[in-house]
């Protein structure tokens, strides 16, 4: 199948007519225009992975695991280093996109300068075209008119040839003459501008052409270089896809190095504080205690001892209290109460 071309298919049979030119001229502005939207969704895209960077630059460096210890606390370590790794790899990302974003950029900016040159050219030949266009036609209609105005100086001038004196003959030939030399005249005139529009049209013709493979490149440069744009992008985020995974199987590695019985026996010897337990704690009775009792001593000369408890109707009359115990029971609490 025959490829189509932009010089093939754009023309128009109307000499003034620059539809088919004007066409691919706004197709073109359409193309810069996504050029444009590209370049401006990825510089909206750095920003994001900038702004997600710095983010995860500063969780990395909020305290985790600061208490703990031993295997579980280096690889906690790890996965805190990781993390600020990952940061970074995306703050580069970011860079990676702004420097691509600023190639379509300046390709952009390059294309519109090499169609701005292109574009101004074939505005002059328009006009021209236009202008030289319009006076062929003037010349046209007045060569006509010309031409009819010689026709009917003919037609008067035989039409009183053998009525009208000499004298009026004789101004009717001139009469005559006067409107075939104009006649003549306006046809060189009108011959001179459609040799002109000719010529014009001829260089309009191959400019046109010439603008046409311009702009018919401009646009396969365009397509073949936002695709490649899309294409680096992706892998941009493929290969960021990659390292993170890389930076996170460290971590992985680390928690399988992480050994919870270790991690046990390491917090046990660093904190242990014996190995036997309390003994059980016995049942007192006070009564008893109080009939095991030692004599004391008598108390030291500034010091005064401690009043010792109140008696109880139990030690009064306790079952198993004979009456020589009761009576003196009763004479050690009147001395307790006489030293008070």
């Amino acid at each position: 199948m025959r490829e189509l071309h932009f010089k093939d298919n754009f023309w128009n049979t109307d000499v003034t007519c620059t539809a088919g030119y004007d066409a691919i001229v706004q197709h073109l502005n359409d193309g810069k225009r996504t050029c444009k939207e590209v370049e401006d969704f990825m510089k909206a895209r750095a920003v994001i992975e900038e702004k997600y960077a710095k983010e995860l630059l500063g969780l990395s460096k909020k305290v985790c695991g600061h208490s703990e210890m031993n295997t579980l606390k280096r690889s906690l370590d790890v996965f805190k280093l990781q993390t600020e790794n990952v940061s970074l790899s995306h703050l580069h990302l970011a860079q990676t996109m702004r420097e691509e974003a600023k190639k379509l950029e300046d390709f952009r900016e390059k294309q519109k300068e090499a169609r701005k040159k292109v574009e101004q050219q074939m505005d002059v030949l328009h006009k021209q075209k236009a202008v030289q266009y319009k006076k062929t036609i003037e010349a046209k209609k007045t060569y006509e008119q010309k031409c009819r105005d010689k026709e009917e100086a003919e037609q008067n001038m035989n039409r009183n040839a053998t009525t009208s004196s000499t004298k009026q003959q004789e101004k009717f030939f001139a009469k005559t003459q006067q409107a075939k030399q104009a006649a003549e005249e306006a046809d060189m005139v009108y011959s001179q501008n459609v040799s002109a529009l000719g010529k014009m049209r001829e260089e309009w013709l191959n400019e046109h052409v010439k603008a046409c493979e311009c702009f018919e490149k401009q646009e396969a440069e365009r397509i073949n270089t936002l695709r490649g744009v899309v294409w680096t992008h992706l892998n941009h985020l493929s290969q960021q896809c990659v390292t993170s995974d890389e930076l996170y199987e460290e971590v992985r590695k680390s928690l399988e190095q992480c050994n919870i019985q270790e991690d046990l026996e390491h917090f046990i010897n660093l904190r242990r504080t014996g190995d036997k337990p309390p003994a059980p704690v016995p049942y007192e009775n006070f009564y008893n205690n109080q009939r095991s009792l030692p004599v004391r001593a008598l108390p030291a000369v500034g010091r005064r001892p401690a009043a010792p408890p109140p008696p109880t109707a139990e030690t009064f009359f306790s079952p198993t209290a004979t009456q020589q115990e009761c009576k003196l029971t009763i004479f050690k609490c009147c001395c307790q109460i006489l030293t008070l």
